[in-house]
């Protein structure tokens, strides 16, 4: 962690001087400058005082969130086959039930089908790599084939088949799986 600099972005953030800072924490100008320019470091206490008069603690200025995963591959997947329903869902986002919405990698085999799902509230979104599905939607049906997508709010009973076979990419908000 550069302390420096990010001592200089607080106190530019609460819009104080070098000079006001220095008097505040009754220090001089020339230690703020070279203390935000790396050139010299303060002891435990003198960074409290410094922290203080900027409204933050010695906890609060060194947290650091931990790095959050952004990409994900094959390796990070979580991959479930139901034999009797000849399917395979497999979770291309680790712990997505904990977001907003949690997208799947499902894979159909030829009369294959996913469970019926009873309505709930949120929106689903399907986007059919290969292959073709049905989306039965309370007592309608709609077909989708490779290149096409698929939305709808599943506020009716609600399933996928396909008699071909097919690999779809669906999301769901909020998760229900």
């Amino acid at each position: 962690m550069n302390i420096g600099s990010k001592l200089k972005e607080i106190r530019v953030l609460k819009g104080l001087t070098q000079e006001e800072l220095a008097d505040r924490a009754e220090l001089s100008k020339g230690f703020i400058s070279q203390l935000e320019r790396n050139l010299t470091s303060p002891s435990i206490a003198t960074l409290t005082d410094i922290l203080q008069c900027l409204g933050t603690s010695l906890s609060e200025f060194f947290y650091e969130p931990p790095e959050e995963q952004i990409v994900f591959g094959k390796a990070d997947y979580f991959e479930k086959y139901d034999a009797e329903l000849k399917n395979s869902i497999r979770w291309i986002i680790p712990n997505a039930q904990k977001n907003v919405m949690e997208p799947i990698l499902l894979t159909l085999e030829a009369g294959g089908e996913t469970y019926p799902d009873t309505p709930h509230e949120g929106e689903e979104f399907g986007y059919v790599l290969q292959g073709s599905v049905t989306i039965h939607l309370g007592a309608k049906t709609y077909r989708a084939k490779k290149g096409e997508s698929f939305y709808y709010v599943p506020d009716k009973k609600h399933y996928l088949t396909s008699k071909t076979g097919a690999t779809l990419i669906w999301i769901s908000s909020p998760p229900n799986f």
